[in-house]
């Protein structure tokens, strides 16, 4: 029998903790410019893909992840015409915010082979996305691409990796203040910020490197059983602090008006998810 046993989390591996996959068959495994990638078939959550040894989705509970990283920022925003999604080459949070009544959603992914194999071997994670016409799929740093692009977007969403490999570059403060200065007025950036349990320093991080850019810094938690820890973060800045209180009201009120029907997202979910736990609250310092 063979097993995956995820990187992520080596230090608590060491204290007698681990994750791991049995592993029914290895679809593929190739080493792209960047990373290294694998995507196996397992009995619990149907196909995974990993890199660097770390568990990017799975068929299984993807879900909740790309609803809750998507239609958070869109459903506060309420008109986003343009979005900027930074990674997310698997495709399933494009596939998300292509369910709102959106101009264009240009996707900026480093590594084209994580949107081949995935397209070829996890079609159903971005289920036709990428020949959206509203699609504008650009393989190149996005780093490099918020610092020298002129165009503006009403919601940036960054689909990270952890910070670690070619991911780190997407946590700093100065990736911030370029995404801000390319968010239109009144715009909304989302990014993930890591399983406070055993990443603690990725809420402090990111809170310490987005407030000197943004009036309005936030988090809120989501619960996904392969990111290994408990509940996960996703950060949330604007400079319109009613983004982060939209009333469940108005939001049941702009759902309706996509006429989208979700798996984990809804009002009610969207608001409590900013009710965070002390533990995490403390954190941002």
């Amino acid at each position: 029998m063979n097993w995956f046993d995820e990187a992520l989390h080596i230090g608590v591996t060491n204290q007698g903790y681990s994750q791991r996959f049995q592993v029914l068959r290895e679809v593929c495994r190739e080493k792209s410019d960047f990373q290294d990638l694998i995507i196996f078939e397992t009995p619990a959550f149907g196909r995974v893909l990993a890199l660097d040894g770390i568990v990017q989705t799975t068929e299984g509970d993807e879900f909740i992840y790309h609803e809750m990283l998507v239609h958070v920022p869109m459903f506060a925003h309420g008109a986003a015409k343009r979005v900027l999604i930074i990674g997310g080459g698997d495709g399933g949070a494009l596939r998300e915010a292509l369910r709102h009544p959106v101009d264009t959603v240009t996707m900026v992914e480093i590594d084209g082979t994580v949107v081949d194999l995935c397209r070829q071997h996890m079609p159903g994670l971005s289920a036709g996305a990428f020949d959206d016409p509203r699609t504008d799929l650009i393989i190149t740093d996005g780093i490099r691409y918020v610092a020298e692009t002129d165009q503006t977007f009403d919601a940036i969403i960054v689909d990270s990796t952890d910070p670690v490999g070619p991911g780190e570059v997407l946590f700093t403060e100065a990736f911030y203040a370029d995404c801000k200065r390319v968010l239109a007025p009144g715009g909304v950036l989302v990014t993930q910020s890591g399983v406070p349990y055993f990443q603690r320093s990725e809420v402090t991080n990111a809170y310490g490197r987005l407030t000197p850019n943004f009036a309005d810094v936030g988090f809120y938690v989501i619960a996904v059983p392969t990111y290994v820890g408990g509940v996960m973060t996703l950060s949330f800045a604007a400079d319109d602090a009613a983004l982060r209180i939209v009333s469940e009201r108005t939001l049941s009120e702009r759902v309706a008006t996509a006429g989208a029907a979700f798996r984990y997202y809804t009002p009610g979910v969207h608001r409590g998810a900013f009710a965070l736990p002390p533990y995490v609250s403390r954190l941002m310092r």
